[in-house]
């Protein structure tokens, strides 16, 4: 195809780019965003999906079959989990202002300026080689494209691409000192080249699967036919074993959280967090149709170009070149220049951000000679200087990425580059994970951890690719350093058998995490570290801003504060800040800063000082601009604030420990105070609430004592003072009597049983019983009652149900209670139906007795079971019994280890249940409780 042509396709596209940059940038400016929308929020996350997607995955499925699934499956199963975890980063960095996944591991760990610089340094060096990558599929698809060689047009088509992708950088991505203001320019731009980069690919795979072949089926069944291609189907014929398979899924876990372009779109870029909400299923749902094609694009390539020379990884242009379709070809150029070129933009932007807020801010704050004279000229320097270095580091770090794509990337495989990155950034994982679910990590364990992760990631897989002639020696591979077998890269302290990314996330997480955990529980958190981790583990409480007070308690003039603010957020910015912290705390500034007014002063006058709550406020506002680890140098050098010495502190704790130690036994000892008066309270209570029962009780029981005494007596008064009664008459009253004196002695029994079963004596006899039979019984029992009532009453009880451990008559007794109560609840006017049902559950066997009657009321249903519940609702008609029943049944079902509990609703009936366990428990007697004799 006409290089021009080519040429002039690639900056007309790049010049839609900056337009559809240009128009979000002016609609935000006019607060009409083009980007708020969940929509364009998960389009620009899939700039997961580069030129190793676009490419690579077609590359390594040609070679290693279903195996890039796993890059894209990893991030799939991860996206349910968004709500819980990146939800929490995305709420610690807007309350934090953090910018980068620098700023966000600095800021957990005490706002460490050391362990930001090392997170900085890392992702440099573990990502230039990844824009290499992309560096590279642009310049080898532009060399495909236009039939040019793979040597000066290759470098040459690579180097225009960086320059370009320098400029639209610099001009949409790095506007403003301040690095939390959003790029929505580059977030639209990337969101519309996630489109283009699908609808490229989707056509191009359309055109294989259905144009060059007969579909799916033609395609497989044609691939199937070839033995090399029919051992791609499985991940065993191939060679991907289960350690490769987990090590591939968890790296794209932890890729799509940390890789810096990530964590700028996800995190820094986003704008509502319930956009995530629909990003959970809309993101997963693109890197499933983005792959659809790419085992169909790859047999095609390997059917239709195989044997003539062909990479795999070009297979994406070279078909449809080789079939005589330019115009499928360009676009398909386009799609790639689409997924290399936004993973490059939103990539520099983040690493230049972390370039100049922990590597060279730090710098210039702490060193004197940096520093021009007069503070406020010094804090207008800085905010040049931030702003012109981020700048610098987006050429810097493209320059870098060219330099590694000319000297190294060239021969590499897109995919192996891009894992090894993954390997790079996988790294933070356990300082990111455990700076947000455990307060325990410390600075010391995160760096060193860090350190020795990082160390080992580049000893086992960047070594290996840069031996070869005129770079490290082979023997390092098969001997190892300095020929010791156990320094191989490949086969660190003698581990073999894993693929090298298993073997290297392996040993480096094993480093990293053991050194995290184990320094963090060896040396405690300092003051500020443990602030820090309650913000960030904590963030979902609501803090105010008066909580978080940092410490800032020197005397700071207002003016030095408003300046700093001024050198690096510009008068309109500052203003609308001091405005809305006025607003928040009036008493926090004096009259003449919230109006905005100049300061006066005299020499007998000093000036204002800062609220602390003014500088907490202030480090907020600058750690969006400098980073947190900056913010706080910065603001320390305007507040003056100094570090207690060491010794001084040891000073002040060995004075003050001879008080610490009396305070902590006087807390030791009014804390067992205070629980002796709680006990002692609690006794009381008892005590007052059993003598309650007690006289209640007394009252019931003379009560209900003294209801058939007094009927016996009045009969046998009206016998007496009447000898010429007619026999009818008098074998009337005589009977009469004769059943209130079994009333009587039917109290008193019952009261007898109770007074056993709560002291303990009571005692069962155990035999192994058919519970169909004593069900049987106890409904005959019933049953004249039943009858006389006008009750339906059915046992449901099925056959071969396991014997029941239980004494035969207390079981009859519980049933006949439940029974008699069931028929007495009957509403009157309706037919009663009463039923008792049987079936086994676990190790026990419940039994059910249901009625269609009365019911019991939600708030009655825990008292049914007390002694004399009927007699204490004094307000509800009396019914008939003596109360007790229900008390005694319990007794017993608790006697047998059991449980007995009630399910009603009023006027709907009522279900009890009784569950008996069916082995014999140990402890076979009622256990002892509070109780009281008459």
């Amino acid at each position: 195809m006409n290089k021009l042509l080519v040429i002039a396709f690639s900056f007309g596209y790049l010049a839609l780019l900056f337009g559809v940059a240009y128009a979000a940038e002016r609609r935000s400016a006019a607060r009409k965003s083009l980007v708020a929308n969940p929509y364009v929020y998960a389009l620009s996350m899939a700039v997961y999906c580069t030129a190793w997607a676009y490419y690579g995955s077609v590359g390594r499925a040609a070679h290693q079959g279903l195996s890039f699934v796993g890059i894209y499956l990893g991030p799939g199963l991860l996206a349910p989990a968004w709500w819980l975890v990146l939800r929490k980063i995305i709420r610690v960095c807007r309350q934090q202002r953090l910018t980068s996944i620098a700023d966000f591991i600095s800021a957990r760990y005490g706002k460490s300026a050391s362990l930001g610089a090392l997170v900085t340094a890392v992702c440099v060096l573990g990502v230039v080689p990844y824009i290499a990558l992309q560096i590279k599929a642009i310049a080898s698809s532009f060399v495909i494209l236009t039939g040019g060689s793979q040597g000066a047009g290759a470098s040459g088509a690579a180097l225009f691409a960086a320059g370009t992708l320098a400029v639209f950088t610099m001009l949409f991505g790095v506007r403003s000192v301040e690095a939390t203001e959003r790029h929505e320019g580059v977030v639209l731009a990337v969101a519309l080249e996630s489109l283009v980069k699908l609808l490229a690919f989707l056509l191009l795979g359309g055109f294989v699967t259905f144009g060059l072949f007969g579909g799916f089926a033609d395609v497989f069944d044609q691939a199937a036919a070839v033995p090399a291609l029919r051992q791609l189907f499985t991940l065993k014929a191939t060679g991907t074993s289960g350690a490769e398979w987990l090590t591939l899924l968890v790296l794209s876990m932890s890729a799509v959280l940390l890789l810096p372009r990530q964590f700028q779109v996800a995190v820094v870029e986003n704008v509502d967090e319930n956009h995530l909400r629909k990003a959970m299923w809309l993101f997963p749902l693109y890197l499933l149709v983005i792959n659809v094609f790419v085992l169909p694009v790859a047999f095609g390539g390997m059917l239709k170009l195989g044997g003539r020379g062909f990479d795999a990884d070009t297979f994406v242009l070279a078909l449809p070149l080789a079939t005589g379709h330019s115009w499928l070809a360009l676009l398909t150029y386009l799609g790639g220049l689409s997924a290399a070129s936004s993973m490059i933009i939103v990539e520099t932007i983040a690493l230049s951000v972390m370039m100049s807020n922990h590597l060279l801010m730090p710098l210039l704050v702490r060193v004197p000679a940096a520093r021009p004279e007069g503070q406020r000229r010094w804090f207008a320097y800085l905010g040049r200087v931030a702003l012109t270095s981020r700048r610098l580091a987006v050429a810097l770090v493209l320059a870098l990425a060219y330099g590694y794509y000319a000297g190294v990337g060239r021969q590499l495989p897109l995919v192996n580059t891009g894992l090894v990155s993954f390997a790079a950034v996988a790294q933070f994982l356990p300082a990111v994970l455990g700076g947000l679910y455990w307060k325990g990590g410390t600075r010391r364990g995160a760096t060193l951890g860090l350190l020795a992760g990082f160390g080992v990631w580049f000893f086992t897989l960047v070594v290996p690719t840069l031996v070869g002639p005129g770079h490290l020696p082979v023997s390092m591979l098969s001997d190892g350093v300095g020929g010791l077998a156990w320094l191989r890269p490949g086969a660190l302290f003698g581990l073999e058998g894993l693929d090298y990314l298993s073997h290297g996330l392996f040993w480096s997480w094993f480093f990293n995490i053991g050194l995290y955990v184990g320094l963090s529980l060896a040396w405690p958190p300092t003051a500020l570290e443990l602030r820090q981790a309650d913000v960030f583990v904590d963030v979902f409480r609501r803090r105010s801003l008066a909580e978080e007070i940092a410490g800032w308690q020197g005397r700071t003039p207002l003016p030095d504060v408003r300046a700093l603010l001024l050198g690096f957020l510009g008068k309109k910015r500052t203003n609308q800040a001091l405005r809305a912290f006025a607003e928040r705390f009036p008493d926090a500034l004096p009259a003449s800063e919230n109006t905005n007014q100049s300061f006066t002063h005299s020499a007998t006058q000093p000036l204002p000082t800062a609220d602390p709550r003014l500088l907490t406020y202030a480090e907020k506002l600058l750690a969006g601009t400098l980073g947190p680890a900056s913010a706080r140098m910065v603001l320390a050098s305007v507040a003056g604030a100094e570090q207690i010495s060491y010794d001084s502190v040891v000073g002040i704790l060995k004075e003050s420990q001879q008080l610490l130690e009396a305070n902590r036994q006087l807390q030791k000892q009014s804390r067992q105070l205070q629980r002796l008066t709680d006990e002692l309270r609690q006794a009381y209570d008892q005590l007052q609430v059993l003598d309650m029962q007690k006289d209640e009780f007394l009252y019931t029981v003379t009560h209900e004592l003294r209801t058939p005494l007094t009927s016996i007596r009045a009969l046998a008064e009206i016998l007496a003072d009447n000898p010429d009664l007619e026999v009818e008459e008098r074998q009337h009253f005589q009977h009469t009597i004769g059943r209130e004196a079994e009333r009587l002695t039917r109290l008193i029994s019952l009261v007898l049983d109770l007074e056993k079963f709560e002291s303990g004596q009571a005692s069962l006899e155990r035999t192994p019983l058919v519970v169909a039979e004593v069900v049987q019984d106890a409904a005959e029992a019933v049953g004249q009652l039943a009858r006389e009532r006008g009750s339906e009453l059915r046992v449901e009880v099925p056959p071969g149900l396991p014997l029941l451990p239980a004494d035969r008559d207390r079981l009859m007794q519980v049933l006949i209670n439940l029974l008699s109560n069931a028929i007495k609840a009957a509403v009157p006017g309706r037919p009663g139906r009463i039923a008792v049902l049987a079936w086994p559950a676990a190790d026990a066997l419940l039994l059910c007795v249901e009625d269609n009657g009365k019911g019991i009321a939600l708030a009655e249903q825990h008292q049914i079971f007390d002694k004399f519940f009927q007699a204490r609702n004094q307000n509800m008609r009396k019914p008939e019994g003596s109360g007790l029943g229900l008390a005694i049944t319990k007794k017993i079902v608790e006697l047998h280890q059991g449980r007995i509990w009630v399910e009603s609703t009023p006027e709907q009936g009522a279900r009890f249940f009784v569950e008996l366990p069916l082995a014999v428990p140990v402890r076979a007697t009622a256990p002892f409780s509070t109780s009281f004799q008459l």
